[in-house]
């Protein structure tokens, strides 16, 4: 099958590295340069984004492409290897058909027109370009010959297919069934693609125009050299001109061979196939040189040459916008990563949802035919989309969802890669396997749908709640990340549909803010303008903050309670105290870390900071700081204490603020370990004597009022604290000189003597 990509060298990342050390480290012999030789699509959004005359002719960037159309040659190189350090780009049509008059020319794509795919820029820069019109049919070579100071000098070649085109009868000759080859057409006649001018000229879709024959028929192309057996040409032949009027009729009266040329159909995508198919009584006795002779890709730019059209054919404009548009290639061809390639490239995911294990692939991001089967599926029958993926999913841990909808073909990636985590805890500090790829812990990139189904977390053996999203929410992801945005909406083509995003940013000013699109979320939260809402003061501080703020906290107080890099002087692993952005899981972490750290992992991988699903979000990280800390509802006393003087650690009376029956809060009660419920003694002079009687008078603890004055500071700065008993009296200092560190600082001082007392701080300089 051939790809997208067309290279003679290897443009992968590891490849690229290797470039970048050779760019810091001079070898005897130059580092061959990563480099490719491709036609770029071109398509109506990037003649709207470049400034393009609308008059240039769109391309699919395929490498079957009719007679008399445009062919955007690029060379790219590594972005890694300076502009400067390009010597030249040299060009040749090293094979044509004879008669061919075709020449090379000077593509019409200027340097602010960056390579076609989002991910690939990542990648490569334009070196050089040129525009090629094919004039006849047959196989074409073009050479370009890439000079550099660095990287020496790299030759790329690229054949391509010139034909005419055929019409969907002749395909359908080979391709609805039998043994010649696998049966595209009835699929495809179930499909939109199928029926869209036949339904248009028939009036049936509204508005439609003569302009819309571009996309939903065969070839339409009216420049006077592009003379192919397009749509355009079989219309001029038959003598057909577009009805004024679309109705009911039209179809039924159009001559045959324009019929077989309308819709959008297999060359629409495959390119003219007249090479193709005529292929065998060209070549009867061998097989015929560079066959199949056609395009297969999973390239955007097929589809994006028609659905990259703002402001109403958007979903490959969306597209570009999205993670998917630039997932990371680094795992494509990867031998100890072969298996990522089922998520992370698009003929991987393609090949794992068909059964094929092949796991070396060229890298392709997730696009359009990624998720789409472009010729319909036979089953399930009512498949509108043309997804890939319906019905029932078995996520890691053997739970089946069925109520997934069009959101089941999202959770195919989007869950606990590395297995189920039960498995995980019982082989990883083994060296077992934990999953396909081998040995290894955590939740990988994106578990959200295990965290939306509240699913595959250690949850301790409690009955951590969920939320209804993964009820209330139809077709799960899709109902929320693909929610329709308005052309008039500041989101437009930045949050929703094919971008998945629920937040955007926009530019007011000067200064970007970021705001989220929550118009999803409000016909069962009503008006809202962010996720953010408040719904409890989860992490214990006394404080109702939104719930992405509250997890969050709770994801930082848990952070520091897991390992750091170092161990202790017996070897082993303890908590640091440092609040982390990663964790480094290592497999002789303690059971306790190992679970805790996995949590931490799966709410802060899942992204949404609860919003998928808070209940089971906090709830999974007050179970992990409960489990190393004792304290489940993060208030700062252990569960056990509470529990053993005021019944429940969720009793109003055991809040570590509320004031115990000794005469002092919970918390110093704690602190100074007495019994909570057993009145303490107070005496005139402010006095509380704790009820810690049994060694006698002489043990007994003295409580006296005390006010803790805390502040921030600065290193370079002295600061005194000042006190006074009556705003109209004068301040008293009542402290040393206390020198800045950065931190805050605590500064307790007696009140006992005082009815009351008013402080400052003050610092110099």
């Amino acid at each position: 099958m051939k790809r997208t990509t067309k290279t003679l060298t290897c443009h992968l990342a590891i490849a690229l590295m290797a470039v970048g050390a050779a760019l810091t480290a001079p070898a005897a012999t130059p580092t061959p340069l990563p480099s490719r030789l491709v036609p770029r699509p071109l398509t109506p959004g990037d003649k709207a984004t470049y400034s393009l005359p609308s008059s240039m002719e769109v391309s699919g960037g395929m490498d079957t492409v009719a007679v008399g159309t445009p062919v955007y040659l690029e060379v790219d190189v590594s972005i890694l290897i300076p502009a400067t350090n390009i010597v030249s780009v040299n060009w040749s049509l090293t094979n044509r058909p004879a008669g061919s008059a075709a020449t090379l020319a000077a593509s019409p794509l200027g340097a602010n027109v960056p390579v076609y795919e989002p991910s690939d820029r990542l990648v490569y820069q334009a070196a050089d370009r040129r525009l090629l019109r094919p004039d006849i049919t047959g196989q074409y070579t073009v050479l370009a010959t890439v000079t550099t100071t660095t990287q020496g000098t790299t030759n790329l070649a690229l054949t391509f297919t010139v034909g005419t085109y055929m019409g969907v009868e002749t395909c359908a000759n080979c391709h609805s069934g039998g043994t010649k080859a696998p049966d595209r057409y009835h699929p495809w006649i179930t499909t939109g693609h199928s029926q869209i001018f036949t339904e248009g000229i028939d009036g049936l879709l509204g508005h439609y125009s003569l302009s819309c024959l571009q996309c939903h028929t065969v070839g339409y192309n009216t420049n006077t050299n592009a003379v192919n057996g397009g749509f355009d040409d079989i219309a001029q032949a038959d003598g057909w001109i577009f009805p004024p009027v679309q109705t009911n009729g039209n179809w039924a009266a159009m001559p045959a061979d324009l019929q077989n040329v309308a819709n959008i159909q297999c060359e629409n995508c495959h390119g003219p196939g007249s090479e193709h198919a005529l292929a065998a009584l060209k070549y009867p006795t061998t097989v015929a040189p560079n066959w199949p002779r056609i395009e297969v890709t999973v390239g955007s730019g097929d589809c994006n040459q028609c659905h990259d059209a703002p402001t109403h054919h958007i979903k490959g404009t969306e597209w570009y916008t999205s993670g998917h548009a630039s997932t990371t290639r680094t795992p494509s061809g990867s031998a100890n990563r072969a298996v990522c390639v089922g998520c992370h490239t698009a003929d991987g995911f393609i090949g794992r949802i068909n059964g094929d294990t092949t796991t070396n692939v060229v890298y392709s991001a997730i696009g359009c035919q990624t998720c789409h089967e472009p010729h319909g599926l036979t089953t399930p029958t009512n498949n509108a989309h043309l997804l890939r993926v319906q019905g029932p999913v078995t996520m890691p841990d053997g739970t089946v969802v069925t109520n997934a909808g069009f959101g089941a073909l999202c959770i195919q990636c989007h869950k606990v890669r590395n297995g189920d985590v039960d498995t995980q805890l019982a082989n990883y500090p083994v060296g077992k396997p934990t999953w396909v790829g081998g040995s290894a812990f955590g939740v990988h990139d994106a578990p959200q749908g295990d965290m939306i189904l509240g699913i595959n977390a250690v949850t301790y053996g409690q009955a951590i709640p969920s939320s209804a999203h993964r009820f209330a929410v139809s077709n799960l992801c899709v109902g929320c990340h693909m929610q329709s945005v308005d052309t008039t909406d500041p989101a437009f083509l930045k949050a929703g549909g094919h971008t998945f995003k629920m937040t955007y940013s926009v530019v007011a000013n000067g200064v970007t803010s970021t705001l989220d699109k929550t118009d999803a979320c409000e016909q069962c939260h009503g008006p809202i303008d962010s996720f953010n809402l408040q719904r409890g003061d989860f992490n214990g501080d006394g404080v109702i903050e939104g719930v992405q703020d509250e997890v969050q906290h709770l994801l930082d107080k848990l952070s520091t309670l897991l390992p750091g890099p170092a161990t202790n002087a017996s070897g082993n692993y303890v908590a640091d105290g440092q609040v982390k952005t990663s964790v480094s899981f290592k497999p002789n972490w303690q059971t306790k870390f190992l679970q805790a750290g996995y949590n931490w992992q799966f709410v802060n991988n899942d992204g949404s900071k609860g919003i998928h699903n808070a209940p089971f979000a906090v709830g999974l990280l007050k179970a992990s700081i409960a489990d190393l800390t004792g304290d489940s509802n993060s208030d700062g006393l252990p569960d056990t204490w509470q529990i053993q003087y005021y019944g429940s650690a969720a009793s109003p009376a055991a809040d570590p603020n509320a004031m115990s029956a000794a005469g002092v809060p919970n918390w110093l009660a704690y602190g100074l370990e007495i019994n909570p419920l057993v009145p303490g003694q107070t005496l005139t002079n402010g006095v509380v004597f704790g009820n810690v009687t049994a060694l006698g008078e002489t043990n007994m603890v003295h409580i006296y009022t005390a006010a803790e004055v805390a502040f921030a500071t600065e290193v370079g700065k002295t600061y005194w604290v000042q006190g006074i008993s009556s705003l109209s009296g004068g301040w008293q200092t009542i402290s040393g000189a206390i020198a800045g560190t950065g931190a805050d600082i605590s500064y307790v001082t007696p009140t006992r003597q005082n009815v009351q007392q008013f402080y400052r701080v003050v610092h110099n300089p």
